[in-house]
């Protein structure tokens, strides 16, 4: 497998799960999470693999994270299986929206990032808590409903929005590809020091591809389903 232009043995000997987390991560590597370490990140859909990989990044950074993900059968096992991955603050939908997240903030300091993945009423709730002048990037938009933005958010907070797209990011790097090169070869060196684990999967025969289809439409499994070729 190659990646954008050469690779050394090493990159080309990493397993196919490991490829797939380094090739899906600029968001979380080109954002700057926040330019000072000890600073605070908050983001929703954590336990995907994007929401993985900004764990562990910002981890190694010294920056600490506020997770939100959804109230399910086996939350614990998911919040310790994101603490392990280095999540300081796992929390439910359901707690972000409580008056009680005020004392979480007595000891971490309000985020000046939010990384959106869902939309809807979760993008509204993370807003409330960023800091004066912080940034959401919206990447997605699983809850299929529209991102609503209280005006008192833009003129007495002075948040800031914008969008990604990895597709538009990339074709604006047609012809600096040294860039993209560079990104993947710096996540390679994480996943081979132990930094940037991919998330839990599955492999399936390419004959089994029902049963994968199947598996990776069961809601709270939170496991990738790969198809080996």
């Amino acid at each position: 497998m190659r990646l954008f232009g050469q690779v050394n043995s090493n990159e080309q000997d990493m397993c196919v799960e490991q490829l797939t987390v380094a090739c899906k991560m600029p968001l979380p590597y080109i954002i700057p999470l926040s330019p000072f370490t000890g600073d605070s990140v908050i983001q929703n859909a954590s336990n995907s693999s994007v929401g993985q990989a900004v764990i562990q990044l910002a981890a190694s950074l010294g920056i600490t994270t506020i997770n939100v993900v959804r109230d399910r059968p086996n939350l614990q096992s998911l919040v310790e299986r994101l603490q392990d991955l280095g999540a300081d603050h796992v929390i439910t939908e359901e707690q972000l929206r409580k008056p009680e997240m005020k004392d979480l903030f007595k000891n971490c300091p309000r985020p000046r990032l939010a990384l959106n993945c869902v939309g809807g009423k979760s993008t509204t709730e993370m807003l409330r808590h960023l800091d004066y002048g912080g940034t959401m990037v919206t990447y997605g938009g699983m809850a299929k409903q529209p991102v609503t933005i209280p005006v008192s958010a833009l003129i007495f907070k002075n948040v800031k929005l914008c969008g990604f797209w990895v597709t538009q990011w990339k074709k604006d790097r047609y012809q600096n590809r040294e860039e993209i090169t560079k990104m993947i070869r710096d996540l390679c060196d994480l996943i081979r020091r132990g930094k940037l684990l991919p998330p839990p999967c599955t492999e399936w025969p390419l004959e089994d591809f029902s049963q994968a289809l199947r598996d990776a439409q069961t809601p709270f499994l939170s496991r990738k389903q790969i198809l080996i070729m």
